[in-house]
């Protein structure tokens, strides 16, 4: 990890980057982190959900992703790059404007600056929060995340030139969530801004 106060402020406003592969509950703590912070929430999910929605999928299911159709959806961005390419413009923008929480697989890698967050866990526990969490089998859990998550490193690796999950060189601070709850993560990243991010900006 790098040097914990290191461009921790871009345009002199607070830029924070929270990433995770699937089933570490980055999107849910990010959320929460935001809300606490007064900080603007931009989920890079979301926004190709909603890219999603306008090529005519319903994105309405819990776990989308990790259906058939977010995976066909997936596919299509393997094969067309410009999905992506538009939700990182949007999020590069709004890092721009400070005082935001990037919930992102991308943004860690793209903007410069920033305090960047990785969740780490192991694929068994991400496998059986994904099963719980959508209400499937163990075993569909982990067919769904070994095919997502091959495809979508593809997408990063052949844009970026990073491999999603294995170069955590862009992280300040890396957190295996193994075991700790929810409560547990949300608890630890809050220390990290009160005592890392946030002391860092007003000295």
């Amino acid at each position: 990890m790098g040097s914990p106060k290191k461009e921790i402020m871009c345009a002199d406003k607070t830029v924070v980057c929270i990433s995770g592969m699937a089933g570490t509950g980055k999107s849910t703590l990010a959320k929460k982190l935001a809300r606490k912070y007064n900080l603007k929430y931009y989920s890079g999910g979301d926004a190709l959900k909603e890219l999603a929605k306008q090529e005519g999928y319903d994105v309405s299911v819990n776990g989308w992703w990790e259906t058939p159709v977010g995976l066909n959806f997936l596919n299509k961005r393997v094969n067309d790059p410009k999905f992506d390419m538009a939700v990182d413009e949007k999020l590069l923008e709004y890092s721009k404007q400070g005082d935001v929480l990037l919930d992102s697989w991308t943004m860690p890698w793209l903007v410069k600056g920033g305090f960047k967050i990785w969740l780490q866990a192991s694929f068994t526990k991400r496998a059986t929060r994904v099963a719980e969490r959508d209400g499937i089998s163990f075993q569909e859990a982990v067919k769904v995340l070994e095919e997502k998550e091959a495809h979508t490193k593809a997408i990063y690796k052949a844009l970026y030139g990073f491999v999603l999950g294995e170069d955590l060189a862009p992280f300040d601070f890396i957190l295996d969530t193994d075991n700790l709850n929810a409560d547990e993560v949300f608890e630890v990243l809050c220390r990290v801004m009160d005592n890392i991010v946030l002391s860092a900006s007003s000295s």
